[in-house]
């Protein structure tokens, strides 16, 4: 008899018997974001943990993002009652501010900051990609006065703007500072719209530019000294962090990885940065992300609203960088290829790569690799930028 009982709570506390509507949608959701990561290759990296930590969080009882449960003990002091779920612990990482910072280190380990050094006016090209950022900041408070159901604070609007940055780990800094239940549905439209990069660039482009200019062949890259590439990350940092002090974690990060990288003494650290650290915490952030999208927060028209604002800002942000670049060419004595400026949304280093294959599909021996990475790196530094001056306006 006994056994019977137990039988029978065993079954009835399956998930089955406790699935809801929206969980089965967030469910089919993460399968068709893990087949654009494993079938299509679409930034498998990213979309891989993204989809996973998604599916997780939406099966019933899991408890994989419960918060723990305290009660007040005899002498008043909180004991732990029930420990909270793994990816609850994780996700302390993304609000506390710690892994998105990680991720920029090992960014900057990466990164050759050669094109943009070489070629200054590049940093302009990254400035006018955030065009994006400000223009969707605006457009989620328009929506406000237009579609019943949707209400932005302007925190709100300003986490859905920086999605035009192109910069996953941003938005989510950004998010976790000033719209943290919004964190889900942008960093899912952050990272998917960074996959779609070889979609959305190229139509953005054309649009902006002729044949002509997207036949420009550029003069090749002066070669910028060992120097010039150390004092770089340490006289960004300073001058940048003075500027905007509240985008010092994310730009002193990116700094100090790229000051491994170069300094020619910290090979160690250097490989440690770009591999294995960044490695732990894209896992780490990919899941407890992914894991922030449950159904009953994801599911709402706010979410529809943040997908569509997100695609409007990240075609801005590319036709920005586009037209900057012709409006540069009007005063320049030797023109730069206008499709470069697509490269300023950031989404090191695939947005440089759609570029050059633009390139190459006008004039088979024109190389604007090394070119787009110059407005590619300075879109990373201008991203942190605008995301330090929406904190410091709205926090």
């Amino acid at each position: 008899m006994q056994i019977g009982v137990a039988l029978k709570g065993f079954i009835l506390n399956m998930g089955f018997f406790s699935f809801d509507w929206r969980q089965i949608v967030m469910i089919a959701i993460s399968c068709v974001l893990l087949y654009l990561a494993i079938k299509k290759g679409f930034e498998p990296l990213l979309l891989v943990p993204i989809g996973f930590g998604m599916l997780l969080a939406n099966i019933p009882l899991g408890g994989i993002m419960a918060a723990p449960i305290y009660e007040l003990g005899t002498d008043g002091i909180p004991v732990l009652k029930e420990v909270g779920g793994l990816l609850y612990y994780l996700y302390q990482g993304d609000y506390l501010g710690v892994f998105p910072p990680l991720i920029f280190m090992g960014i900057g380990a990466m990164t050759d900051f050669g094109p943009l050094i070489s070629n200054p006016k590049s940093l302009f090209l990254g400035a006018a990609s955030q065009l994006g950022v400000f223009i969707t900041f605006w457009g989620a408070l328009i929506l406000n006065e237009f579609i019943p159901g949707v209400s932005f604070m302007p925190q709100e609007a300003a986490s859905i703007g920086i999605i035009g940055g192109a910069d996953g780990p941003t938005a989510i800094y950004l998010a976790t500072r000033l719209a943290p239940h919004l964190l889900g549905p942008i960093a899912v439209a952050a990272y998917s719209y960074m996959a779609l990069v070889p979609v959305i660039i190229p139509p953005v482009a054309k649009l902006f530019t002729s044949k002509k200019e997207r036949q420009i062949r550029m003069v090749q890259l002066r070669p910028v000294s060992k120097k010039t590439k150390i004092l770089f990350p340490i006289l960004t940092t300073v001058v940048v962090s003075l500027v905007v002090p509240m985008a010092t974690p994310l730009i002193g990060m990116l700094m100090l990885g790229n000051l491994f990288r170069e300094c020619g003494v910290t090979d160690r650290l250097s490989d440690t940065a770009q591999n294995a650290l960044i490695n732990i915490v894209t896992i780490f952030l990919g899941v407890s992300v992914g894991a922030t999208a449950s159904g009953e927060v994801f599911l709402t028209p706010q979410t529809l609203a943040i997908l569509c604002l997100g695609m409007i800002a990240f075609a801005c942000g590319a036709g920005g960088g586009v037209l900057i670049a012709k409006f540069m060419n009007l005063f320049l004595k030797e023109k730069m290829n206008p499709l470069i400026g697509a490269a300023g949304v950031s989404a090191v280093p695939m947005a440089a790569r759609v570029v050059h294959k633009m390139g190459q599909d006008e004039d088979k021996s024109n190389w604007l690799l090394m070119h787009a990475m110059g407005p590619n790196v300075a879109g990373v530094i201008g991203t942190a930028v605008a995301a330090g001056i929406l904190l410091t306006l709205f926090k």
